[in-house]
């Protein structure tokens, strides 16, 4: 059958019946993509030589063929990574990425393949774990706006907190994979100890399995009482812990005998003052100095009883002995 296309396909070449390129070109321009895509599917599954052309576009760009893996283990390698994906085909490079400063696993790598197939075949079981923890990969144009950053992530990534310091990340995913598939997941390492933080995290593939494992009244695992509720509800419980608190108002103190914001004056008014004090009208013109010296007739200093020095009043402050300048009392106020 094989032989008879192939003959045909010969027969018409020899006939000229084959258009220009700029021809079929033209014809193609306005069909959408959906449909072009179909037309060189079923070319391609027709004729083995239009298959291999098209392979061979798909892979020439290594943007296609290259993935980003991140939630390794600190202790993981280049050639434990490259192990790991290289059951879906011919790996061309991977590499764990380590930090310059201080020669640690960062927590992430890359694996390009040879051919597209492999990275489609990859991309169909993103979530593989790797020496203990579930690594999971994504293509590395998308960077981090995979299949875990969708608008439910929010309630299908869990916080489970309180765990044992010998539960791994291989022991905490069996576990809550019993409320179904787990699309991430593991326990947090200290990067400098390797050792467990006493809590973790799992994603679920949905939200239903999610919400199976925290209505789940048995939250005993490991031998201890564990914690377990969405991990964007503790994001914002630990930033509310960390805000520090409101600066309490004070009083600002104010001499007894005047009156407090908001309370009714309560006492007696200070020597001297009185409530309200009335302003007076400006005159037209000032006099000078010399005059106004002149008009006004010089008046005996005002005697005060002794008894009243030393004595508190109503207010419990002591009275301002009065001073005379030009004949007119002043008071000097008590420092």
């Amino acid at each position: 059958m094989e032989d008879l296309k192939k003959r045909k396909l010969e027969e018409t070449v020899g006939n000229g019946e084959f258009s220009s390129v700029e021809h079929l070109r033209s014809l193609l321009e306005p069909l959408p993509k959906p449909q072009l895509v179909d037309l060189l599917a079923r070319l391609g599954s027709q004729y083995p030589s239009i298959a291999e052309e098209i392979k061979s576009v798909a892979s020439a760009d290594p943007v296609n063929r290259k993935l980003f893996v991140r939630g390794l283990a600190w202790n993981t390698t280049s050639e434990t990574l490259c192990a790991a994906f290289s059951v879906h085909g011919e790996i061309e490079e991977g590499a764990v990425i380590y930090d310059k400063a201080t020669g640690k696993s960062r927590g992430y790598g890359f694996i390009t393949y040879k051919h597209m197939e492999s990275t489609k075949a990859a991309l169909k079981a993103p979530s593989k774990i790797i020496e203990g923890r579930m690594a999971v990969c994504n293509l590395a144009c998308e960077g981090l706006s995979g299949s875990s950053t969708t608008p439910d992530l929010a309630q299908r990534k869990l916080y489970i907190g309180g765990l044992s310091p010998d539960i791994t990340s291989e022991v905490l995913l069996n576990f809550f994979g019993r409320y179904g598939d787990i699309e991430e997941g593991s326990v947090a390492y200290d990067k400098d100890t390797n050792e467990s933080r006493g809590f973790g995290f799992v994603t679920y593939t949905t939200v239903e399995a999610a919400k199976k494992a925290i209505d789940d009244p048995d939250k005993t695992f490991g031998g201890r009482n564990i914690i377990v509720k969405l991990a964007d509800s503790h994001r914002n419980k630990m930033m509310q812990a960390q805000v520090s608190p409101a600066i309490p108002s004070m009083p600002y103190p104010v001499a007894a005998g005047y009156p407090q914001p908001g309370k009714p004056h309560g006492g007696v008014a200070p020597v001297g003052y009185a409530y309200p004090q009335a302003l007076g009208s400006y005159p037209a013109s000032y006099p000078s100095p010399t005059t106004a010296h002149a008009s006004y007739a010089s008046q005996p200093q005002m005697p005060y009883p002794h008894q009243v020095i030393g004595k508190k009043d109503a207010t419990g402050l002591h009275p301002v002995t009065p001073a005379v300048m030009g004949g007119y009392p002043y008071y000097i106020a008590k420092q």
